[in-house]
């Protein structure tokens, strides 16, 4: 997809972080907006900031982790504007600590927003778009899911997040391949950014009471939290940077879509270990203060 102008693009997480950016660079390539967020003040305010920039805005408050709120979106974007071409599969939540130590409720949660969300996004949006070529012969359309470079890597004290991540990578790569066997004139892309400065650290705010954790964080929770937020707060792309990235690798119809190659080394190493059948690479190899930090985080508590 090289013309956006006019074309619609719908953005999950659109209230804050990438999604707030992805819906700026659209707007300001003239494309119209359907932004959904489980934030009403924050995506409020993000549409009235678009609509006094001269954007044609349609937003709704919707939970991805629901199928019924993900059809409800579809249904309202196709009343307005008839059409989707973009999709921004983007909302996301982070949990951390010790893989055995996270809570039922702890995998309920990032499992139903990073995985499900994209799951019902893929599945509602997809066949909306589909039927939008059905109707007119030059459309085209692109589909880009946010995992993370935690989907090709697997970082310690990062469990859940991993497992959702590298959920958002495998269905992206299936769907690139389902579509291309179809015949489909749909892209897919998967971006896979790295520490980057956005909410994500804070994401438990949005938590809901039902699936809220009533044990005492432990020291690895604690200890990953914190390396969470100082290493997202001390990214040195922003999230406007990586939005900008994004739309030149829809231009260029990259799947892979990175906003730090120079972490690809790493991911490298781990496939070379796998193709090996060796023990898994550190992650964190390039970076072993890291591992220390965690390391003290959760000394003596096991």
């Amino acid at each position: 997809m090289k013309d956006f102008r006019g074309k619609v693009a719908v953005i999950t997480g659109a209230a804050s972080g990438l999604g707030r950016e992805f819906a700026h660079v659209a707007a300001g390539l003239g494309m119209r907006l359907v932004l959904a967020d489980v934030q009403p003040k924050a995506l409020e305010h993000a549409t009235e900031e678009l609509l006094a920039g001269g954007a044609e805005v349609l937003s709704m408050v919707c939970d991805v982790s629901k199928a019924s709120h993900v059809q409800e979106l579809a249904d309202a974007a196709i009343a307005r504007f008839h059409q989707v071409h973009l999709v921004f599969n983007n909302a996301g939540v982070g949990s951390g600590g010790l893989i055995w130590e996270n809570s039922e409720q702890d995998w309920e949660w990032v499992l139903g927003v990073n995985l499900m969300g994209v799951v019902h996004g893929v599945r509602v949006f997809t066949r909306v778009m589909l039927e939008c070529a059905q109707r007119d012969p030059a459309f085209e359309g692109h589909i880009v899911n946010t995992a993370s470079m935690a989907g090709l890597l697997t970082p310690p004290a990062m469990g859940v997040y991993n497992v959702s991540k590298h959920a958002v990578v495998a269905l992206t790569e299936t769907l690139y391949h389902d579509l291309g066997l179809v015949g489909a004139p749909i892209r897919a892309s998967v971006l896979c950014p790295y520490f980057v400065p956005t909410g994500i650290a804070h994401s438990h705010r949005n938590r809901p009471i039902d699936l809220a954790s009533h044990e005492r964080a432990t020291a690895s929770q604690a200890a990953a939290q914190m390396l969470t937020e100082k290493a997202v707060e001390s990214g040195r792309l922003t999230a406007a940077d990586v939005a900008r990235i994004a739309f030149d690798g829809i231009r260029e119809e990259r799947f892979y879509i990175y906003s730090h190659p120079q972490v690809l080394g790493s991911v490298e190493e781990r496939f070379a270990a796998i193709v090996r059948g060796g023990q898994p690479a550190d992650p964190y190899a390039a970076t072993p203060q890291i591992t220390e930090m965690l390391r003290a985080g959760v000394k003596g508590r096991r």
